[in-house]
């Protein structure tokens, strides 16, 4: 048994179905604070492993001898990183600059038992986003608004999201937002899962 530092449907959906046990417990962090400490220069890589670094240290402080995971995904389109939009205003401000461009979707995890992390690493997913017109941008969050409101990049791929991408690189679940077979692999060798 595992804990999960967050309450992502999409993250408990993949523990699910690959047969992971676990229970759900958000982090309580300042993610924003933390991303700024970093400074706006550090890889999105590096920025998306310290964060779900730290979701899983925080839950790890609450549960002791238990081992946590936690994760963060994390998207970069030209150079510049994005956060989950704060309103529906912002999303459509995100969604324009993203039409026609590759995002870059960067999903990282972290083991954490007492404190100690005993595995990070992360995965990167390229997007190809289509050229998409005002009004299907109004289109599309009249069906995901509020949903995509706590998705980096504005998307659900499971959902709706699909229609804004023509090509993706990368596997499924670092575009859900952990990079699951990386975890599967820790959890192996850390003996939490048989081989």
């Amino acid at each position: 048994m595992i804990v999960l530092a967050s309450q992502s449907g999409s993250r408990k959906a993949m523990l699910e179905a690959a047969g992971i046990a676990f229970e759900a417990q958000p982090a309580d962090i300042d993610e924003r604070q933390l991303e700024a400490s970093l400074g706006a220069t550090a890889p999105p890589a590096s920025v998306a492993v310290a964060l779900a670094r730290a979701k899983a240290e925080a839950v790890s402080c609450l549960r002791p001898g238990e081992l946590i995971l936690g994760s963060d995904s994390l998207v970069e389109v030209e150079g510049r990183r994005f956060d989950k939009p704060r309103s529906r205003e912002e999303a459509v401000e995100h969604l324009r600059f993203f039409s026609g461009k590759v995002l870059q979707l960067h999903s990282a995890a972290a083991l954490v038992r007492d404190g100690e992390c005993l595995w990070q690493d992360h995965a990167r997913s390229d997007m190809q986003v289509i050229d998409l017109s005002n009004d299907y941008i109004e289109s599309y969050l009249e069906h995901e608004w509020p949903e995509v409101s706590a998705c980096v990049g504005v998307f659900r791929i499971e959902g709706r999201g699909v229609q804004l991408f023509e090509a993706i690189e990368g596997d499924q679940f670092t575009v859900l937002g952990m990079p699951l077979l990386k975890v599967l692999g820790a959890l192996r060798n850390l003996g939490e899962i048989a081989s």
